[in-house]
């Protein structure tokens, strides 16, 4: 297992969702944390409030990438390949998985494990993993250092 799946799995029985885990890695790289971000990012789970709506890992990548991209005060601008980046994403996404719904892409309804406390299919894991490579890789190819908005 590589270092990668090892960090998801540890976040993943730590209970936290695959939108939180792709927040929380996005976070480690900068050696930041935000826990208002990562609340907030639990909303998304299981397809947005256990619905099984839109994956988790769509709006958490956006997120990742608005973190570099985005306007984040009254004086800024988004940078001019936000969008593009954005696309990009959505792009390979729907191609890649053929889907956007967490239905679709894991097969399955959401789980809960003896004291109904919600766990995750091992294919989420897989799909927060490429969705995290490919996060990366858009990033250095619009020309951000991953781990380094400053």
């Amino acid at each position: 297992m590589d270092d990668i799946s090892f960090r998801i799995y540890k976040l993943a029985v730590s209970g936290f969702c695959c939108s939180q885990i792709m927040i929380i890695m996005a976070l480690e790289e900068e050696e930041r944390e935000n826990e208002d971000l990562v609340k907030a990012s639990h909303g998304l789970c299981g397809g947005i409030n256990l619905k099984q709506k839109t994956c988790g890992c769509i709006i958490s990548g956006i997120q990742i990438l608005g973190m570099y991209g985005g306007k984040g005060s009254e004086e800024e601008y988004c940078k001019e390949n936000f969008k593009v980046m954005m696309d990009e994403y959505m792009e390979w996404f729907e191609e890649k998985f053929e889907s956007t719904d967490c239905i679709d892409l894991v097969g399955v309804q959401i789980i809960k494990d003896d004291e109904g406390n919600t766990t995750y299919p091992v294919k989420c894991g897989d799909i927060v993993k490429e969705c995290y490579l490919k996060i990366q890789q858009i990033l250095y190819e619009n020309g951000y250092d991953f781990g380094d908005r400053e």
